[in-house]
């Protein structure tokens, strides 16, 4: 496999998945970037290549640098998975019995631990907790510093905000938000928000 890789989107979350690449794993550096438009900030000194194409993405290993679920499973579902990256932070604890998902992220001292099982394109973000046998979804987000339960289920594009909790054995739908801090306690539907201690459906839409 090609050692260079392109990232697919370049701001704030991208900065951190270079950084946990550059120093988790001596194979693969990201030497270049694809954008709507080339940056005039820069700081990780890439090469510009212009907007994702099957063209781009054949010759590097790439991954997608962003953090709006919608936008990333857009840009995923596009194109070959074959070249797609998984990153891992060094400092996260990962079983060796978890299954971690192609193009997701584990950000620095997260741990997911036996038998949870982590989707395509997820983002386990810096300090999260994923127990036991937890199941997150294609394109899910888990903001920093959340924790979820064992036998936890979080569905498709959904986001767990910063430093919220999720008791044991709770199921949340696809596409549902769950405010920073919020206790969740109940099951929760689909295309839900939900904010607070114990957590409130405060927004549902069809």
């Amino acid at each position: 496999m090609n050692k260079s890789s392109v990232i697919i989107g370049y701001s704030g979350h991208a900065y951190v998945i270079i950084d946990a690449l550059y120093s988790s794993d001596g194979k693969n550096i990201f030497t270049s970037y694809c954008d709507a438009e080339e940056k005039i900030h820069n700081p990780y000194q890439l090469n510009y290549l212009g907007e994702e194409s099957k063209e781009i993405i054949g010759k590097y290993n790439w991954f997608v640098g962003i953090g709006n679920n919608l936008i990333r499973e857009k840009i995923i579902s596009k194109f070959d998975h074959q070249n797609l990256l998984t990153i891992i932070h060094k400092t996260s604890i990962v079983s060796d019995k978890a299954m971690i998902g192609k193009g997701s992220f584990v950000s620095g001292n997260s741990t997911i631990n036996a038998l949870a099982n982590i989707g395509l394109g997820c983002i386990i973000n810096t300090g999260t907790i994923i127990e036991h046998e937890c199941h997150i979804g294609d394109f899910a987000h888990i903001a920093p510093g959340a924790v979820l339960a064992g036998n936890v289920s979080i569905g498709k594009r959904s986001f767990i905000g910063a430093n919220a909790t999720v008791i044991q054995g709770i199921n949340i739908g696809n596409d549902v938000v769950v405010g920073a801090g919020a206790v969740i306690i109940n099951d929760i539907p689909d295309k839900c928000t939900v904010v607070g201690n114990p957590g409130k459906i405060i927004k549902q839409t069809k």
